[in-house]
């Protein structure tokens, strides 16, 4: 019997969000789609929504998700990172690139999706506290990345948060 989606509970709206977009922008990163045709893809195809669900959940693949669950997700910060994170890619890598140990091209791909979130919520909005942007980075990282990816994000993010805190305070 497959398991149900048990994720759901503890995963707040906002956290689902960004698990999308991690997803949704490391597609974009490798296949340079345009973002509103990944988002389409995503919010048309209740099956593979479903699917991909499950997978973010741990549950089996083909376990039923309830349709008034299938949308539990924050839309509008979906959205706002779908639009914001493509538009700003040269100014985040700008920043990750000045707080990264190794040239952007070496970062995996997953991790680099989940960085550019991160960075976007630190550089561009300002009502998400630093430490809620790291923090959620670093779980999408547990969920997503590589082994012990999260050490990796945690370390980059806290330094670009700094370097950003510095630099509005005038230091």
């Amino acid at each position: 019997m497959a398991k149900p989606p048990s994720d759901r509970v503890g995963v707040s709206p906002r956290t689902q969000a960004r698990r999308y977009a991690a997803l949704a922008l490391y597609q974009w990163h490798l296949t340079r789609e345009d973002p509103a045709t990944i988002r389409a893809h995503m919010l048309n195809d209740p099956e593979w929504l479903d699917a991909l669900t499950n997978s973010l959940c741990g549950a089996e693949e083909d376990a039923v998700v309830d349709p008034k669950n299938r949308f539990k997700f924050n839309l509008e910060l979906f959205d706002g990172l779908m639009k914001g994170v493509p538009a700003e890619v040269a100014a985040l890598d700008a920043a990750l690139d000045g707080v990264l140990d190794r040239p952007l091209t070496q970062v995996d791909p997953v991790e680099l999706a989940i960085l550019r979130i991160g960075a976007y919520e630190i550089l561009f909005s300002p009502a998400i506290p630093a430490g809620v942007a790291i923090n959620e980075a670093v779980e999408l990282t547990k969920l997503l990345g590589a082994h012990e990816g999260h050490r990796y994000v945690n370390g980059v993010l806290d330094k670009l948060a700094r370097r950003a805190a510095a630099r509005s305070a005038g230091v």
